[in-house]
């Protein structure tokens, strides 16, 4: 059966062949290319307790608006021009979200606080503009945009005060749309939503998560190899840090691809609730992409002071993007699987006893030992991956 769109509509055809991810919407996630660059280099040049807590929110602004528009993209097809018009313009006012990130709690606040809002707010009106009175969606996006007003309000309020003030806001404006979805973005008369109103294409949702994790693993790429490009000379502490850095970004995208992406696409394909699904991906990947981020930071650290002590927060850098990027994926393991990996787990146990031993030692050292215990979770999951493939082709034998 072909293809029919209703006349005039932007919504995407749903013939059964799933949705794939357009060259629109590759071109729409170089901007966060650019975003989460900014947030590691924004991190690295404070690395203090208020500093992280600063990155780990502007992280959470630049998760949700892309995540909310992977959604958008999932109903509205990209390859219409109004749909796509649309994603240009949130590339706009995101280039401008992202270019104020370093100075967001400073005097770049206000312009991040409305080019967010409007990236929120205005693409939800959009969807709402074209959607025909009536339709199934509709209620979705009308209780949706009554959130995303509310946090608009703590986003631009913060942008008017300064410090652990301005935090607190953005704190409370990222947990509104968080957590909104959770509970079907419920609003007194409007009611709540129920993930299974939400006609997804797994296919199409998965793709863009695990596009997104590349992009953040493009950072560490690029962030290992501009440090080593300012490098006076070349020693064998630098050759053992370089190598750790590319190394660990190696090992994540093998824990991640080689052993479970393409059967959490198809978990939410084969789902009987693959809105439930898809919104547990979105909620265990943004845990990933921050372990990515603290990477990134950590393989700066190691390649330009390769030689230096590790520090306090070099230390807790270096084991928490290991705890962070494991605890994502075996929080996303358990939904692809139903179990947590045994892997996981006891490499985390692992890495939170070592950030204490890694301040005995040069930052070579803690690199290159924090890459050995990611190398040793591939292959153990690699492993343990094949087994369960070969007793499944036995029992079909």
């Amino acid at each position: 059966m072909g293809k029919f769109r209703v006349p005039g509509s932007l919504l995407r055809v749903r013939d059964g062949h799933g949705a794939r991810v357009s060259f629109v919407e590759l071109f729409f996630d170089l901007i966060y290319v650019f975003a989460v660059t900014q947030l590691s280099h924004h991190l690295l040049h404070d690395l203090s307790l208020f500093g992280a807590l600063e990155t780990l929110v502007l992280m959470f602004g630049v998760w949700l608006a892309w995540q909310y528009s992977c959604w958008i993209t999932n109903w509205f097809d990209p390859e219409t021009k109004p749909v796509r018009l649309m994603l240009f313009g949130i590339m706009l006012a995101g280039l401008v979200m992202a270019a104020a990130i370093p100075h967001a709690f400073k005097n770049g606040g206000l312009a991040f606080a409305i080019s967010y809002v409007l990236i929120q707010v205005g693409r939800t009106l959009f969807c709402l503009a074209h959607l025909k009175k009536g339709h199934d969606l509709t209620p979705n996006f009308q209780r949706m945009l009554g959130w995303l007003l509310i946090s608009a309000v703590f986003w631009l309020s913060g942008a008017f005060v300064i410090g652990g003030a301005r935090l607190a806001l953005w704190a409370v404006a990222v947990c509104c749309e968080y957590f909104s979805p959770m509970f079907g973005f419920w609003l007194p008369k409007l009611g709540r939503s129920r993930t299974s109103e939400w006609t997804v294409e797994g296919g199409h949702i998965a793709e863009r998560c695990q596009l997104f994790v590349i992009v953040a693993l493009g950072e560490c790429l690029l962030i290992t190899g501009a440090t080593l490009s300012t490098a006076n000379h070349f020693d064998s502490s630098l050759v053992i840090a370089f190598l750790a850095a590319f190394i660990g970004s190696l090992a994540m995208w093998w824990i991640y691809f080689d052993t479970s992406s393409k059967d959490g696409s198809e978990a939410i394909v084969h789902s009987s609730d693959p809105g439930r699904i898809a919104a547990y991906y979105h909620y265990t990947h943004v845990t990933m992409v921050a372990g990515i981020i603290l990477n990134a930071v950590a393989s700066e650290l190691v390649v330009a002071h390769p030689h230096g002590r590790t520090n306090l927060s070099a230390a807790l850098v270096l084991g928490l993007a290991t705890v962070f990027y494991l605890g994502g994926n075996a929080l996303y393991k358990s939904v692809v699987y139903g179990r947590v990996p045994r892997s996981h787990v006891v490499a985390v146990l692992v890495q939170l006893a070592l950030i204490p031993v890694f301040m005995k030692w040069h930052l070579a050292t803690a690199g290159a030992v924090a890459t050995g215990l990611l190398l040793v979770v591939a292959v153990w999951e690699g492993l343990c991956v094949k087994r369960v493939v070969g007793d499944a082709v036995k029992i079909r034998n």
